[in-house]
């Protein structure tokens, strides 16, 4: 059986005070960040649960995982959080971008699984070719990649903590994704998705695929925990809903690549508790 995936925004980091604080490369988590990890561990019901952690290899979203779930790897201290570099965030802003893997295991020396995180995985830049690169055709085959790879583990109830944007990529869950500025998730905001039984073969686009989808549904607890009522919206609707969220994007000008937000002047702001204002 397919595992049950609760998906995590990180939590507040030193660029989401302001603009400015975009040209810092993988940032640190603010005070505020530190004590939203605190609220998290102390609110999430399924610690006891949970068989495995896993996280973008940014430092936000490491921290974020090893603060929040401490006392899954208290009760599991064999377990590592996998630091899985196809979930990391969609542009390639400098604070969008990560360390290169010698920083990263000289910083964490224990606790995190870095093997999947190689050279060249922060190499995000538009010019370049790869999986990481900001456009929505990469975009969309790594958020796939990462569905398939954890539906394929063996764990029965995995935790995945991401980035913002990156989470209406892999959940396909388009619903709200311009509420706030890129996403509509707020720091440490956690849903939980299952694997759905249906398997589709296309995606959003409509493009066809070489197999599976592995499509996710949010489930009816999780929308009722968050104000939502009934299921998440059909695929359907999330083509729809597809289109309009990163046409919304594009009009928040928040395009993914730093040539296209220079070119289109992004306007100054701030972010005040997960929220751009």
């Amino acid at each position: 059986m397919a595992p049950i995936i609760h998906c995590v925004r990180h939590a507040q980091g030193l660029h989401n005070l302001c603009t400015e604080n975009h040209v810092i490369q993988d940032p640190l988590l603010t005070d505020l960040g530190h004590e939203q990890c605190r609220k998290l561990r102390e609110s999430f019901p399924r610690h006891a649960n949970i068989d495995l952690v896993t996280a973008s290899p940014l430092r936000r979203t490491l921290y974020t995982a090893l603060e929040s779930f401490t006392p899954v790897f208290e009760a599991k201290p064999d377990l590592k959080i996998i630091a899985l570099p196809d979930i990391q965030e969609t542009s390639d802003v400098a604070c969008d971008t990560g360390s290169d893997p010698s920083v990263l295991k000289e910083e964490f020396t224990s606790g995190v699984d870095l093997d999947l995180v190689r050279d060249g995985w922060n190499n995000k830049y538009v010019q370049q070719t790869g999986p990481y690169v900001p456009t929505n055709k990469a975009l969309k085959e790594r958020a796939r990649a990462a569905r398939r790879w954890l539906k394929a583990r063996p764990e029965k109830e995995i935790v995945m903590v991401t980035h913002g944007g990156f989470l209406h990529y892999f959940t396909e869950d388009w619903e709200d994704s311009s509420q706030f500025q890129g996403t509509g998730w707020i720091n440490t905001e956690y849903r939980t998705y299952k694997f759905s039984d249906e398997t589709h073969t296309d995606d959003l686009e409509g493009y066809t695929l070489d197999g599976d989808n592995a499509s996710l549904e949010e489930t009816v607890d999780s929308r009722q925990r968050r104000g939502k009522s009934g299921p998440m919206a059909s695929r359907e609707e999330q083509k729809l809903l597809y289109k309009k969220g990163t046409q919304g994007w594009d009009d928040q000008g928040l395009q993914m690549s730093t040539a296209d937000r220079e070119a289109a002047k992004v306007s100054e702001g701030k972010e005040v508790n997960g929220v751009r204002v």
